[in-house]
């Protein structure tokens, strides 16, 4: 899947047009640049009154700064007076100023970060060059930020389309430490420019070679985190697995070149998982077709999206939530598709796919545990993760399922156990990312990997071909009620360690006369 390309079309409305491209915009020094104070009161609107920012402490963290402040009612929200003072930059130019917030809401979004923190983002860096009042506005594709300083000055809209959201946590977490820095002050408005195209146009970490060997061992160590065996015949099944992961991500990347919508993609890449899955079962060495084809649905599963639905829809994005679970839907279609298509041929030929191969808990905890955490380091790898946040994910990974597996084995129902276990991990993962100075998200969605319902999804497929319609249709609802919870638990833990844990403190950088932000 080829990395997508974010930076769109930029259109000013309403005043002068915002300027826009992959290069920062040549315009001579502002105020900002300059560092001096604002012509008046407030900022360039004017406005000196104080707001629900007023009693936080600058050297919070921008997202906890900017959480309440977004979740207020725009009618209701008053405007807080900022003193230029040291280390803080000037007025800017509003059109400027919008364009690097709509520039780092492009970035987040197309980097998978959910629509509620993206917004916080952008009205952080609006903030930080005191140009508001603002409203930044962001649906599945589309960010959007509107300045309305008040009569007689025209408001400014920016706007931009971000098309095909793709998982990359190193930008997502190189454009958060950008916001970071612009919050701390010093960063004039052209260079905060330069830095964030420099981000978007950095490749990515990992070699080709490397992801394509983690696909397969995805999918490889799903069939030991579900099958509990270490055998002769688990480790057969295992590179069954391997290989056909890595025939479906050819074949998918053939799609790909093509130019067909994912739909399609994800129909051809379950495939070969069902045919090697289908093809062990026809012999007499009792080798466990099923596990290879659960381990390929772990592999498949669209798991950040349905995370980031959620999140969305527990913020109130409604509308963003429902593209995103739909997008999802669709994606998970195409698997059942791809895998019921090939399961219906081999269970009407006598293939052996029986459901008892598949255990429910944790049978050899050991063993689970490290196919776990394998699992864990070649989801976060896929998701482009920094290579220094890989320890934080696996450990975060770790606890999580031994919690799963404890619950389970004490008899508590999947479902509670799956979300009490997600609830740990977004809890952990707030912990690690605070410490870290980092997003959410790379600490989180990974980690989930292993308490994804893969085994649940795949018997809710064979009952269907099996011609018991209603027992299929309660597997899949189980699998979308499993993969809520998982949601559901994650953001409840975010809450939860927003809420109630203190905040670690930032102190500003130092402000240099000239050269660029070492990091």
């Amino acid at each position: 899947m080829s990395e997508h390309d974010p930076l769109g079309t930029r259109a000013g409305s309403e005043g002068p047009p915002v300027q826009s491209g992959r290069v920062p915009p040549q315009l001579p020094p502002t105020a900002s640049d300059a560092g001096h104070a604002p012509a008046g009161p407030g900022g360039p609107g004017g406005h000196d009154s104080a707001g629900p920012e007023e009693d936080a402490d600058p050297a919070d963290p921008w997202p906890d700064r900017m959480l309440p402040l977004l979740r207020t009612p725009a009618a209701e929200r008053r405007l807080v007076a900022e003193a230029p003072g040291a280390g803080r930059p000037g007025a800017a130019e509003p059109a400027r100023v919008l364009d690097l917030a709509l520039l780092v809401g492009e970035l987040l979004l197309a980097s998978g970060e959910a629509a509620e923190d993206v917004e916080a983002a952008m009205l952080a860096v609006a903030r930080a060059y005191r140009v508001h009042p603002c409203d930044p506005q962001v649906t599945f594709t589309r960010v959007a930020i509107s300045y309305q300083p008040g009569a007689p000055e025209p408001s400014l809209t920016a706007e931009c389309s971000v098309r095909s959201p793709a998982g990359d946590y190193a930008r997502l977490a190189a454009v958060f430490r950008q916001v970071t820095a612009i919050t701390a002050g010093g960063v004039p408005v052209h260079e905060a420019y330069e830095r964030l195209v420099a981000v978007h146009r950095r490749g990515r970490r990992y070699p080709g070679w490397l992801l394509l060997l983690c696909c397969g061992l995805l999918a490889g160590a799903a069939t030991l985190l579900v099958g509990g065996r270490t055998d002769a015949r688990a480790w057969l099944v295992f590179a069954s697995a391997v290989v056909a992961a890595l025939a479906g991500d050819r074949l998918s990347a053939l799609v790909t070149r093509h130019d067909l919508p994912a739909f399609y993609r994800f129909v051809v890449a379950a495939a070969p998982a069902a045919v090697i899955g289908i093809l062990l079962s026809f012999n007499g060495l009792h080798l466990r077709g099923s596990v290879v084809i659960t381990g390929g649905l772990f592999a498949l599963l669209p798991g950040w999206p349905m995370v980031a639905a959620a999140q969305d829809g527990l913020a109130g994005f409604y509308l963003t939530a429902a593209a995103r679970l739909l997008e999802a839907l669709y994606l998970m279609a195409g698997v059942v598709i791809g895998v019921m298509t090939v399961l219906y041929v081999g269970v009407n030929n006598g293939a052996d796919l029986a459901s008892q191969d598949v255990p429910a808990g944790a049978v050899n905890p050991p063993l689970q545990l490290a196919a776990a955490v394998l699992l864990t380091l070649t989801f976060a790898v896929l998701l482009n993760t920094e290579p220094g946040a890989l320890p934080a994910v696996m450990l975060n990974s770790a606890a999580g399922w031994t919690t799963y597996g404890v619950l389970a084995n004490a008899g508590a129902e999947p479902m509670l156990a799956t979300g009490l276990a997600a609830g740990l991990v977004g809890l952990s993962g707030q912990l690690m990312a605070r410490y870290r100075g980092g997003p959410v998200l790379p600490h989180v969605t990974a980690a989930l990997g292993p308490l994804l319902p893969g085994s649940v999804l795949y018997f809710g497929m064979l009952a269907f071909v099996r011609g018991r319609p209603e027992v299929g249709l309660s597997g899949i609802g189980r699998a979308v009620a499993m993969s809520m919870a998982l949601a559901i638990g994650v953001n409840l833990g975010r809450e939860l360690a927003r809420l109630f844990l203190p905040a670690p403190r930032v102190a500003p950088p130092a402000r240099r006369s000239g050269g660029r932000h070492r990091r």
